[in-house]
């Protein structure tokens, strides 16, 4: 009991243990068979967390989506001889978490746990377990699909589910990244516990995985432990390099049907990948047209001088390939043609125009100000780490990161998102009513007009 209580407390207080303004120095190598390692030390509170990232997200499912998902879920429901129970009621004992994910790039384990040696020892031990020795029991893989199924028929009634699966249909056609990563339920079904296993066994490899390593434990200590984690992998191969993501040719409107009382618009395309030669300057523009909050340009024509929609923004998502950029809102029915074509409106004269000198200068205030904040936390520290290596990003990314932002000149903003963004060839979705743009009292000559006779397929 005292151990536990200490260890909630250690590990709450962990959420604090990072300086504000301290930039980590992370070093980094590789374990005998083939794994990198990013490590970075914080002696301040007697914790250290671990997170080893695997290439193995959605985007490797192939002919079957929804596998990588499974796969990570079963990791933690059995192993070396115990059950799902058995495992939790370890970690608990020693007041160790271990958590897991899977997203479209990537899957991992991560652990949080005391750096005293006993303890640390153990916590060790029973995640290199988990991960080297999962006994994919059938009756976990059973109630696991069967979960998935329950889900994907509850996503049926979520129209911001619906919304976001159609746009990246749309935007991605037969990319990987255009699969949901919770797959379908005919693929779900159609999933056996031998293409877990052959899953597990291609992508769950030393050669495929990213160690990154933040706490309280010297440099020779976090080899070992690096060494005890990597070590009992098969070494493997590296996953192949994604397809390229191809631009889209010419705009796109899909309709989804929904009995819903407000319409849910999603608009975007292929952005920009993770390390890409334009990610600053496209952040900072984005920054100005709708990802600022309510000071954003969509914010202000969408929310603030129409009422359309409590928020209406923008986003890049960078990923291995190109990850999309998407804007987003959600309005009453009969405003959805009039939200959607101010939000085209808004882009294009985004584009056209530029972004001002005011709008930099308070991108960037806001950019550097907030960046503190991503790295107060060993956790987010630890997850800073991980993405560090899995895109190949350089090891002073984090400390140059807010002297690059300043460097941004206007001219590189304009130029990028003169160069890299399209209003004319978004991928739109609606998910509403079928007589969403209907609205007769709209005379204006929209851009978009949202009709069923406007939908078509994306063509490549």
């Amino acid at each position: 009991m005292n151990i536990r209580l200490t260890a909630a407390c250690l590990l709450g207080f962990a959420v604090l243990a990072t300086p504000a303004l301290a930039i980590p120095v992370i070093q980094h190598w590789q374990t005998a068979n083939g794994s990198h390692v990013y490590f970075t030390p914080a002696p301040e509170i007697p914790v250290v967390d671990i997170r080893i990232v695997f290439d193995a997200g959605s985007a490797r499912d192939g002919e079957n989506p929804g596998l990588a998902s499974l796969t990570n879920g079963l990791l933690i429901e059995g192993a070396g001889g115990m059950d799902a129970d058995m495992i939790a009621r370890r970690f608990d004992s020693i007041g160790a978490r271990l958590g897991n994910e899977s997203l479209r790039d990537m899957a991992w384990l991560e652990l949080r746990t005391l750096s005293e040696q006993k303890i640390l020892m153990e916590a060790m031990g029973l995640m290199s377990t988990v991960l080297s020795e999962p006994a994919f029991p059938e009756v976990a893989f059973q109630r696991d699909v069967n979960n998935i199924l329950v889900s994907l028929k509850a996503d049926k009634q979520r129209p911001g589910t619906l919304a976001r699966k159609a746009f990246m249909r749309s935007v991605y056609g037969n990319h990987p990244y255009a699969t949901p990563s919770q797959g379908t339920e005919e693929s779900i079904q159609n999933i056996t516990l031998e293409d877990v296993r052959s899953y597990y066994e291609s992508f769950y490899v030393a050669r495929n995985a990213i160690i990154a390593i933040v706490g309280d434990v010297s440099r020779s200590g976090a080899e070992a432990l690096a060494e005890s984690l990597s070590g009992r992998l098969q070494e493997g191969d590296p996953a192949p390099h994604l397809p390229e993501v191809k631009p889209l040719q010419e705009a796109a409107i899909v309709h989804v049907d929904h009995p819903s009382l407000q319409t849910h618009i999603w608009v975007g395309q292929p952005g920009m990948k993770r390390g890409d030669d334009d990610y600053l300057a496209l952040y900072i523009g984005n920054h100005a047209l709708g990802g600022s909050g309510l000071t954003s340009l969509l914010s202000n024509e969408v929310r603030e001088k129409r009422g359309y929609a409590y928020s209406a923004y923008s986003y890049f998502s960078p990923m291995r390939a190109l990850g999309p950029f998407t804007m987003v809102a959600q309005t009453k029915n009969e405003t959805a043609e009039d939200a959607l074509n101010i939000m085209s409106d808004t882009l294009r004269e985004f584009i056209k125009t530029g972004i001002t000198p005011q709008q930099i200068a308070a991108s960037k205030q806001n950019i550097t100000g907030s960046f503190a904040l991503r790295l107060d936390s060993n956790k987010k520290l630890v997850e800073n780490l991980a993405a560090i290596g899995f895109y190949g990003l350089p090891l002073d990314y984090l400390s140059t990161f807010n002297d690059r932002v300043n460097s941004i000149t206007r001219e590189q903003i304009n130029s990028a998102l003169l160069r890299r963004l399209h209003p004319d060839r978004m991928a739109v979705v609606l998910v509403g009513p079928q007589d969403v743009g209907s609205n007769k009292n709209n005379p204006s000559g929209a851009h978009h007009p949202v009709t069923t006779d406007s939908i078509k397929a994306v063509r490549r």
